[in-house]
């Protein structure tokens, strides 16, 4: 049997992650100033770990959990999401699970057979994409408008509609481009899913990441929309804990059954020692989602304000949410976004993103993450300054 006969041609199709690939290089290269980890440099809040250590050393956490989850948590996530989200929710609709990412893959297995279609606002995470190509599924990438700040194009969305399409899939605050989608854009967006019977599944892991007046909004809170929607969220942004795998996610009765089919055999459950941490970040003071929020908006301006200075090499729109942003890159080399970085990293030693890992509409890009300390994000500055002179 030949190599690839052993190998499943969906996952063939799947070509190497570029964040990973970035990563990868940048371990081979001393001193690097990071800019392409999305992840919190602060540590999980204290009392989330003691919540842990405790669980640990109470025996809670020997075994597995409800494959829903901690019926605890899954109560205090209804509270959160009727006070943080207004959507109206019971326990019954909630499924705890490792991350966003698990529930998101979860969803999107439930909802999609193969050959469906489901449409992609672009840019967008690539692991969206990679979900539904696992799936079977066939990604439908519509461009937003960049420069309307990377909103979304409605009336590219109601035409990439076909008798094949299942669902729409977004992240907002964005990941990449730090947009955070108006309450207006995903009314509209909601009558279009309404109109053409559509399920849409929402990445919201930087509710809490926004700044100069927007707000979030979830498209679960719209009435009709409840039967249409699954709601992924996370705890690993709000509260520091990419390493503890634990998330959530909401929908109707007739679908969290079908989800839990997909659940099982992904996962059983989510970590039992991270949801008892969880149930504590839900329930202790918020003081550090205030503090950690404040600090994104810091380094975002100080981002801002040193891309400013670079304006013969970058033009950005300025992300209102999450902490990343999406630069263009104005160089003639910039066109390859992958080999730009590549250079970025071994000559000027600054690691950053290359947009083409977000889709094709990101080619020319590159993603930056300001979830960073000021004075990583000055020397990263400080040296590219250097290196284009």
């Amino acid at each position: 049997m030949s190599e690839n006969r052993r190998i499943s041609k969906r996952v063939m199709a799947i070509g190497k992650s570029a964040i990973h690939e970035m990563t990868r290089l940048s371990k081979e290269v001393e001193d690097v100033a990071f800019l392409s980890w999305a992840k919190p440099t602060s540590d999980t809040p204290e009392h989330i770990k003691q919540a842990a250590i405790s669980a640990i050393s109470d025996g809670l956490v020997g075994g597995y959990s409800e494959n829903s989850g901690l019926p605890a948590l899954r109560r205090e996530i209804v509270a959160k999401l009727k006070r943080d989200n207004n959507i109206d929710a019971n326990p019954s609709q909630i499924m705890v699970t490792v991350g966003a990412i698990e529930g998101l893959a979860a969803a999107v297995m439930a909802v999609v057979d193969p050959g469906d279609e489901v449409i992609l606002p672009t840019p967008t995470y690539s692991t969206h994409i990679r979900q539904v190509v696992i799936a079977s599924g066939k990604p439908v990438l519509v461009p937003t408008i960049e420069e309307e700040g990377f909103v979304f194009d409605i009336e590219g969305i109601k035409n990439a509609i076909t008798p094949r399409t299942k669902a729409i899939m977004y992240s907002s605050p964005s990941n990449p481009t730090g947009t955070v989608f108006s309450e207006q854009q995903l009314r509209e967006l909601a009558e279009v899913a309404l109109d053409n019977d559509l399920t849409v599944i929402t990445d919201e892991a930087y509710e809490y990441f926004t700044y100069d007046g927007h707000e979030h909004f979830s498209i679960a809170s719209i009435p009709e929309m409840r039967r249409h929607a699954v709601s992924c969220y996370t705890f690993t942004k709000t509260y520091a804990m990419t390493g503890w795998r634990i998330g959530y996610l909401h929908a109707d009765e007739q679908l969290i059954p079908q989800i839990t089919k997909a659940h099982i055999p992904f996962a059983i459950c989510a970590p039992v020692v991270s949801q008892y941490a969880a149930l504590a970040a839900l329930k202790g003071a918020q003081d550090c989602v205030v503090r950690f929020r404040d600090h994104y908006r810091a380094t975002r301006d100080l981002m801002c304000a040193r891309l400013d200075t670079m304006d013969s090499v970058f033009e950005y729109q300025k992300p209102h949410g999450s902490y990343l942003m999406f630069p263009r890159i104005l160089l003639e080399e910039g066109k390859d976004s992958a080999t730009f970085c590549k250079r970025l990293l071994k000559q000027a030693r600054v690691s950053a993103t290359p947009g083409i890992a977000f889709g094709p509409t990101g080619e020319g890009h590159l993603r930056l993450s300001f979830c960073v300390s000021e004075e990583e994000i000055n020397k990263a500055f400080d040296r590219m300054e250097a290196f284009f002179g």
